[in-house]
C-alpha cells in the first residue's frame, strides 16, 4: 500500500538493529563507552551509522567532512567506509568528548584517515575554502549546533564536488518541526528544511531514520 507507514516502536527498532547492523568491534566498544557520557543521546544510532557508511561506499567517496564529532562514533563509521588513503575532515570544539573516541579510531586502524580540528566548525570550513578546497570533497555529514546548520550547509555545499552528498541529521527534531515553534533550534531547523525543499542547487530527500536525515546531492 503506497500510503502505509510503519510505526517503529522499541521492539521493531531492536529487530531492525539485529537484522541490519554489522559493526566493527571498535564501533561496538565506542558505543558502549559513550553510554556513560553526559549528553550520550547526541550519538547517532548504529543503523544510521551503517546507512551513512553505505552511502559513502556507494559513492566511492574518498574525501569527507564531518561537522559535529561528539565522541567519534559517526566519524569512525565513515572512516571505516573510506579507502585506506581516504580523508575525513572532522570538526568539533570539545577535546573532552573527542578524546573518548580517539583510542577506538586507533583500535580500528583508521586514525590516519581522520583530521580532527578542535575549533569552531565555521572557522575550519572557511579555512578549507580559503586553502582552495572548494569542490574537492565527496561527502559531508552535519550533526552539530542547530542554529548554525544553514552556515554549515552553505560551506559544505561549496566544498563538495558536483554529485557530492550532504547528510544533515536531526531534521525531524522529535516531531517538533511539524508544530509551531518558539525555540531557536526548532526555528533554525524549520527554516533549513524549507530552504532545502526549494534549493535548486541540490536534489533532496528527507529520510525518517533516527531523528530524520536529509540527503542533499549537489547538482
Amino acid at each position: 500500500m503506497a500510503n502505509r507507514r510503519t510505526i517503529v516502536d522499541d521492539a521493531l527498532h531492536e529487530y531492525l538493529v539485529e537484522h541490519t547492523v554489522r559493526e566493527h568491534p571498535a564501533q561496538t566498544a565506542l558505543r558502549e563507552a559513550t553510554r556513560t557520557q553526559p549528553q550520550a543521546g547526541m550519538q547517532i544510532g548504529p543503523e544510521q551509522a551503517q546507512f551513512l557508511a553505505l552511502l559513502v561506499r556507494l559513492m566511492g567517496a574518498r574525501r569527507a567532512i564531518e561537522v559535529g564529532v561528539f565522541t567519534g562514533y559517526s566519524a569512525l563509521s565513515v572512516a571505516l567506509a573510506l579507502p585506506d588513503d581516504g580523508y575525513l575532515l572532522a570538526c568539533d570544539v570539545s577535546d573532552a568528548y573527542t578524546r573518548v573516541g580517539r583510542p577506538f579510531w586507533e583500535q580500528a586502524g583508521i586514525a590516519h584517515k581522520i583530521d580532527l580540528r578542535l575549533a569552531p566548525a565555521i572557522e575550519t570550513l572557511d579555512a578549507s575554502l580559503a586553502a582552495g578546497d572548494a569542490g574537492r570533497f565527496d561527502f559531508a555529514f552535519i550533526d552539530a549546533d542547530k542554529s548554525n546548520y544553514d552556515a554549515y550547509y552553505e560551506r559544505c555545499l561549496a566544498l563538495l564536488r558536483p554529485g557530492g552528498l550532504i547528510a544533515i541529521d536531526n531534521v525531524l527534531w522529535g516531531g517538533a518541526v511539524a508544530r509551531p515553534a518558539s525555540d531557536a533550534d526548532t526555528i533554525a531547523l524549520q527554516a533549513l528544511n524549507a530552504k532545502l525543499h526549494a534549493d535548486v542547487r541540490v536534489d533532496v530527500a528527507m529520510v525518517p531514520i533516527g531523528d530524520g536525515v536529509t540527503l542533499a546531492r549537489k547538482r
